[in-house]
């Protein structure tokens, strides 16, 4: 496995992870983390999927990517984000085999 797609699968894996532990209580700084991680790891995917040739992929993840971004942060309630959480991070889970995987030739 190439180390640049290891990074990403794990930088996925650790986004999932954060979104899994938001649907529990956590401090106000864990969720301006959480939106830092969830915009990077998603929009470095988007490029990773761009370079893979997977435009629907692309398009998803960088939807994420803004959705998430911490400039102009996107203010919902509670009940909302825990189903959007757990929704991208089973989202950015099916992206690693869908992505991620190596295809042979």
């Amino acid at each position: 496995m190439q180390t640049k797609n290891l990074a990403n699968i794990i930088s996925k894996l650790i986004a999932a992870g954060m979104l899994f532990a938001a649907l529990g209580r956590q401090q106000f700084g864990y969720y301006t983390l959480l939106r830092w991680v969830v915009c990077g790891v998603s929009a470095f995917a988007a490029f990773r999927a761009a370079e893979r040739e997977k435009v629907g992929w692309v398009w998803v993840l960088a939807i994420v990517a803004l959705f998430f971004n911490p400039f102009i942060p996107v203010h919902l309630k509670r009940e909302f984000w825990a189903f959007i959480d757990a929704g991208v991070a089973v989202l950015l889970l099916v992206s690693i085999v869908a992505v991620d995987r190596k295809t042979e030739p």
